[in-house]
């Protein structure tokens, strides 16, 4: 009984040939994200921005309107109430106080004491702004060093045209990652780098799957055009490509509308890395040879770095 497939045994898509398509839509999509975040900006979590936190359950749908009026009277500066999923769970954001951990923690006691019993207080997080700053950048630290550590990797595996195409795949990647939650409005907050740095991770094992059957060719057709063996490498792993993005969106779905929404932005992030990054792997990483002038090794010269993950992909 033959097995299900979603792409042809055989496929001949010309990739390659547009590629100038796929490079103006991606730069398209990096100058839209650096816009929206410059402009819109990102909507910063507690982790980052800091102040306090409070989750609090109501036993029947919350009022927003009446309760953001309540705690607007109690002096605590800017105060933001949002629903948090179920509509009885309510997220509430206070501005930090001025003065030291005493007054925030003075703070939450007041709004405990205007909200009193009626509610239940699920988690309450204060955050400094000298953590919320050392959180930010140790964030953007872990994701460059992430990239510089990639870059290396694929450096020593293969060549260096192969390392320079797939760390602009993952710039790709990460930039448009931003702009998706410049847009949407998302919290960004510890969890978002964490899903950022998975999305890194798994776009480049794509990355790798496609370049080890570029390298593949390259030893095995010494006369071929390049533009040929490209697209011919890209159409031999497509089926694989594909169908591992399907199967890991499909988990990924699930974990977005039944994870909670503690996990959703976490799941959206991830849901999007998933299809940019395959998109990224196909369409940019590889094309991307042709003008870092990759080539075949002629007769007698030594081969392409070999490869030490133990196993090659096969179709």
């Amino acid at each position: 009984m033959a097995g299900l497939r979603l792409i042809p045994a055989n496929p001949n898509l010309e990739f390659i040939g547009k590629r100038l398509i796929f490079f103006a839509f991606s730069v398209l999509l990096i100058l839209g994200s650096l816009g929206l975040f410059g402009v819109k900006g990102l909507n910063y979590g507690i982790d980052f921005q800091g102040g306090i936190l409070m989750e609090v359950k109501t036993p029947e749908p919350a009022n927003i309107k009446d309760l953001r009026s309540r705690l607007n009277t109690l002096g605590l500066g800017d105060v933001a109430l949002q629903e948090f999923g179920a509509p009885t769970e309510v997220l509430i954001r206070i501005q930090r106080q001025d003065g030291d951990d005493e007054a925030q923690q003075e703070a939450v006691s007041v709004i405990k004491a205007e909200l009193g019993d009626t509610v239940e207080y699920r988690r309450t997080e204060v955050v400094g702004p000298k953590v919320s700053e050392e959180l930010f950048m140790d964030g953007v630290m872990a994701v460059s060093l992430a990239m510089l550590a990639i870059l290396v990797y694929i450096w020593f595996r293969f060549e260096w045209q192969f390392g320079l195409g797939a760390v602009i795949a993952l710039v790709h990647d990460v930039f448009s990652t931003i702009g998706l939650f410049a847009i949407t409005g998302i919290e960004f907050n510890l969890s978002t780098v964490a899903a950022i740095l998975t999305i890194a991770g798994y776009s480049i094992n794509d990355t790798v799957v496609v370049y080890d059957r570029v390298r593949e060719n390259l030893r095995r057709y010494k006369t071929m055009p390049i533009p040929e063996l490209l697209n011919n490498s890209i159409n031999e792993t497509l089926s694989r490509t594909v169908m591992t993005s399907l199967t890991t969106l499909l988990a990924l779905l699930a974990l977005y509308f039944l994870g909670g929404e503690v996990i959703r932005g976490f799941s959206l992030a991830m849901i999007w890395g998933v299809i940019i990054g395959t998109y990224s792997s196909v369409c940019l990483a590889v094309p991307l040879l042709l003008y870092f002038k990759v080539r075949q090794k002629k007769e007698g010269e030594d081969d392409v770095q070999p490869d030490f993950s133990g196993a090659e992909e096969t179709d």
